[in-house]
């Protein structure tokens, strides 16, 4: 059995029952508290109630589709991880759902064990213990007890997975950071067997717009054939 946090709580938002039941009993088994939704409506208002630790989103929902929902969570800022579990599993659906706030995408049918994998990297603090609660590169500032971000005073609205992104790459400052190093530490890949290259970019696209283009000096560069870094600007 894995080991999983019994604090953490899990939303699941499906209008397949069968699945939904199964996935509910399959992960209390694993030591998670566990909620179900089979409309947008009723999981909008479990989630609001609640307050998952986690969502389990299908794209496919009566009324009111899983995409809609979720950038209504996005622009509520509710601070929640997502990962969409969904029939319709091509690139441009992945990358259109990411777009829309999701932080994983996992396409039907899945494994359990995958699944199981993927909550655990969702849920897991294990970045590096940062020696105070700030991180500064230049004028952008990481707050790491309240996982917050501004630059030059100005917040800045991030998801979970774009928090840690950035967090990561600033922990990192200066250094050149692989993909692979990103999808071992903040993917929680440990092989490249699963392809991540687009998610990456999707995520490093949506981090670049928020944290470099409203300033004219840039901190995120991407380094060709190598990968990313977050540098403070060259005298």
């Amino acid at each position: 059995m894995l080991n999983a946090p019994r604090r953490s709580h899990i939303l699941v938002i499906d209008d397949d029952r069968k699945l939904s039941a199964a996935l509910v009993a399959g992960m209390e088994a694993e030591g998670y508290q566990v909620t179900s939704a089979s409309s947008a409506e009723e999981g909008f208002f479990l989630l609001h109630s609640e307050r998952p630790d986690l969502l389990l989103l299908d794209l496919t929902l009566p009324q009111r589709n899983g995409l809609d929902l979720l950038r209504q969570i996005r622009k509520d800022r509710v601070d929640v991880r997502v990962l969409m579990l969904t029939s319709h599993n091509s690139v441009d659906n992945r990358v259109e759902g990411l777009n829309a706030g999701a932080d994983d995408y996992l396409g039907k049918p899945f494994s359990f064990p995958e699944l199981l994998a993927r909550i655990q990297a969702l849920l897991r603090r294990s970045l590096p213990e940062p020696t105070s609660d700030t991180v500064q590169i230049a004028d952008l500032c990481i707050n790491t007890r309240t996982r917050t971000a501004a630059r030059s005073g100005r917040p800045i609205e991030l998801s979970p997975k774009e928090f840690d992104l950035l967090l990561y790459l600033a922990e990192n400052g200066g250094r050149t950071v692989s993909r692979e190093m990103l999808a071992r530490d903040v993917w929680k890949e440990q092989s490249r067997f699963t392809p991540l290259d687009n998610v990456m970019d999707v995520q490093i696209g949506r981090l670049r717009k928020k944290v470099d283009d409203p300033f004219s000096i840039k901190l995120l560069h991407t380094v060709r054939g190598v990968g990313f870094s977050l540098r403070e600007p060259e005298a």
